[in-house]
């Protein structure tokens, strides 16, 4: 695959989880439930405006850079952390929606992870830190979406994404 190939493809996966956490959004019937997903779908929407404009450095310049690609959402370790001070209880109404919902969205997460992983194996060096970006972003996505999963299913509580800081590095 070329880096032009990867870069589109990326664009496709990544506008698939996005149409995920949109219909999660507008199932959702819990309000920290629906701010996560809207939270998740903004965080693709600028994913593929940024892969976008990678596309077209690479085809201007021939070089990719990650420097710019930033995510709202906290490393895996800080989500595992904050999982602990769960205080936003829901309601005790059915949530086997919102559950359906983010098991479809850990899996297209999951499928999405295997191919930056790939790329970062396959791609020539320069395009490689783009796509380690993109590997440590779905990391913490994919963290996300379990921890919601997990608190959801197991302790009728959602994780209100809202506790953390949203800053890059903290």
């Amino acid at each position: 695959m070329t880096v032009e190939q990867a870069i589109q493809t990326a664009i496709e996966y990544e506008q698939r989880v996005q149409e995920i956490y949109l219909q999660a959004e507008d199932h959702a019937t819990d309000e920290v439930g629906r701010r996560l997903f809207h939270l998740l779908a903004e965080e693709e929407r600028r994913h593929v405006e940024f892969l976008r404009y990678e596309l077209d450095e690479w085809k201007e310049s021939g070089r990719v850079s990650p420097d710019m690609l930033k995510t709202a959402v906290p490393p895996r370790d800080k989500i595992r952390a904050e999982v602990a001070k769960l205080e936003t209880p829901i309601s005790t109404e059915d949530r086997g929606e919102e559950l359906e919902m983010l098991r479809k969205a850990l899996a297209v997460e999951q499928e999405t992870s295997a191919f930056y992983r790939r790329m970062v194996e396959e791609l020539p060096e320069g395009a490689r830190p783009l796509f380690r970006r993109f590997l440590e972003i779905e990391d913490g996505h994919l963290a996300m979406v379990q921890a919601e999963i997990d608190t959801l299913a197991g302790t009728g509580f959602w994780f209100d994404v809202q506790e953390f800081s949203l800053e890059v590095g903290e």
